[in-house]
């Protein structure tokens, strides 16, 4: 057991190792040299390549780490978050990224202050997006520490400062050009990591090497369907069904469509289709994130369904062994007839996020549910970020997969890190220092901001990450994020593209109430004492940024109504940016390039 857990420790540092060297590497030979290389690549990114630099951004730890992870226990209920990522997506790449890609600015924040000609509104978007992004990076970091921790066997804080190195070094250097060819990097590495395993686990178990289809057949040697055979064990053991939910239908609309619509209002995804050459492009750009996506996406039910399965066969009444010579104790209860705890278990447990507590005093690990039948507390506590890296070890396989995996997660946690803190940057280095505090500041000084900016982000992201711990599960924090933006910047967005008369009344009166009312929302039932019973139409802090969005949408169009239209040249301006390719004597600089700024200001 030693020898294994060696060569599985071997092939986890050299493929950190690595991968880490080659995203290193990149950064230094992309290093942005410019304010255009800095924020949007210098506007000539492949489509392809941004394609999968856009895939590797939106594929956070939450997609790696956490979403299969929350689906194995959640089952059907966790399915939420599947859904409302895979679509909030399609909607962003139809509906909104050609035409910002059009408007040809840097920023969520450039697209407001320039659409509704107005300092103010520049401000609140600055603000909208730092709260987004902050609260988004908080899951990220968490993902960060959950991965080197379990990779270094160190602890979970310890964890996050090494990955908050990492983090500084290539993204505040590269900037956006360093990054997105990062990210291109990071995706291969983190699709290989997430499939290969999957096949893997998938052919023990059911004998057939395509996990999608793996996860609909029958388990492998028994004329039983592998989802059946979860049922009836997790049944037993006093859970729910795998393919039942507590949550209402409600409950699970709202959650899913705020993921989908706060999808459509991230400013980290939206900024990169403003690294490819023209609208079209864009939209090609978004076809193959689609399809590099859509990869790990169809995996990730099997790999959650896998883990639940694997995980009680392994750990439930297995013998615990104390103390540091595993080995002898592990041969001496196996010489007995019984079956001790886990390698796997015992290199987590270090983590501090897997742990035992023998509660019946028989020395013996008890998974059990709320109704468990034979009336036994439940004894495990497992966070459920640690499973997609752990699954590799909990199915015994070889040392590289369990080292690729690894490899995989770290990738994850750190290309969707990167890519927030271009967008924390650019909203205080852009948005808020040259765009509206001191508009002479010149593109060297720029920079500079734009780095120190990166490196404060960084050290603010670290430290919410332990924050981070106390609010759920890596899915779960990152879901606030999603309803933030949801009820913020979407209505603004949308508006601001498809209605010529929408304001700048109308739009900051839509970005306070939204933010406002969620940030409240899910601060005061995750902080402020308010329990489930008490939810606003039975729906929870995940979800609520959808109820918000519609209260946000429809205050920004009664004050638009109430107050001045915009003027001509504004509502030209929106004419302009849904007709890609289009110039028009109002501004438009250069077809696919977008309108020059405007200067009016509030």
């Amino acid at each position: 057991m030693d020898s294994a857990f060696g060569d599985q420790t071997f092939w986890s540092y050299l493929f950190v190792a690595v991968t880490f060297a080659m995203y290193i590497g990149i950064a230094v030979w992309a290093r942005a040299g410019s304010t255009d290389d800095f924020y949007v690549a210098g506007h000539d990114v492949h489509p392809v390549v941004n394609g999968m630099a856009t895939a590797a951004d939106w594929m956070s730890a939450a997609s790696f780490l956490s979403m299969a992870g929350l689906i194995a226990f959640l089952g059907y209920g966790g399915s939420v978050y599947l859904m409302g990522w895979t679509g909030g997506y399609v909607l962003l790449a139809l509906l909104l990224a050609p035409f910002l890609r059009e408007f040809g600015k840097f920023t969520v924040p450039d697209f407001v202050g320039d659409r509704y000609y107005s300092t103010f509104a520049r401000i609140v978007a600055v603000v909208c997006a730092l709260f987004v992004s902050f609260t988004y990076i908080a899951g990220q970091m968490k993902g960060v520490g959950v991965a080197f921790s379990g990779f270094l066997g160190v602890p979970f804080e310890w964890g996050i400062g090494i990955g908050m190195v990492i983090v500084f070094f290539y993204a505040v250097l590269g900037g956006m050009k360093g990054v997105t060819y990062t990210q291109v990097a990071q995706y291969c590495v983190l699709i290989f990591a997430y499939t290969v395993p999957a096949i893997f686990i998938s052919l023990i178990i059911t004998d057939n090497p395509v996990p999608q289809l793996g996860f609909i057949s029958n388990a492998a040697g028994e004329d039983i369907s592998m989802l059946d055979k979860l049922n009836g064990v997790v049944r037993d053991l006093g859970f729910l069904e795998y393919t039942s939910t507590s949550k209402s239908m409600f409950d699970i609309f709202c959650i899913t469509a705020a993921l989908m619509f706060g999808t459509a209002g991230l400013p980290h995804v939206i900024i990169r289709f403003f690294t490819v050459p023209s609208a079209k492009a864009a939209r090609v750009s978004a076809g193959w994130a689609l399809l590099f996506i859509a990869l790990l996406y169809t995996t990730a039910p099997a790999v959650g369904a896998f883990a639940r399965l694997n995980f009680i066969d392994t750990v439930n009444e297995a013998t615990y062994v104390s103390g540091d010579d595993y080995a002898s104790a592990a041969q001496a209860i196996e010489a007995e007839g019984g079956m001790p705890i886990p390698q796997w278990f015992k290199s987590w447990e270090q983590t501090g996020l897997l742990s035992f507590e023998d509660k019946n005093g028989d020395g013996k690990m008890q998974v059990r549910g709320p109704q468990a039948p034979d009336g036994l507390e439940n004894e495990v506590i497992a966070n459920r970020d640690i499973f997609v890296l752990a699954n590799p070890e909990i199915a015994q396989l070889p040392g590289w997969v369990i080292g690729l995996v690894v490899a995989g997660g770290l990738a994850a946690a750190l290309s969707t890190a990167a890519g927030l803190l271009m967008v924390i940057s650019s909203a205080i280095s852009h948005d808020l220092c040259r765009r509206t505090l001191f508009k002479n500041m010149s593109d060297t000084t720029e920079l500079r901001v734009a780095r120190a900016s990166a490196a404060g982000a960084v050290l603010a992201a670290g430290l919410l990450g332990l924050f981070a711990s106390q609010l759920g599960f890596v899915a779960q924090v990152v879901a606030f994020a999603f309803g933030l933006a949801a009820a913020s910047l979407f209505p603004i967005i949308l508006l601001g593209i498809f209605w010529k008369r929408m304001n700048k009344e109308g739009a900051i009166s839509s970005m306070l109430v939204g933010l406002i009312s969620t940030f409240a929302y899910i601060y005061y039932f995750k902080f402020g004492g308010g329990v489930p019973a008490d939810y606003w139409l039975g729906v929870s802090p995940e979800g609520i940024g959808f109820v918000f969005m519609w209260v946000s949408m429809a205050v920004g169009i009664i004050v638009a109504l109430m107050t001045p239209t915009p003027p001509q040249d504004i509502q030209d301006l929106v004419d302009d940016i849904r007709v890609p390719g289009t110039r028009r004597a109002h501004g438009v600089a250069d077809a696919g390039m977008g309108p020059v700024s405007v200067s009016r200001e509030m």
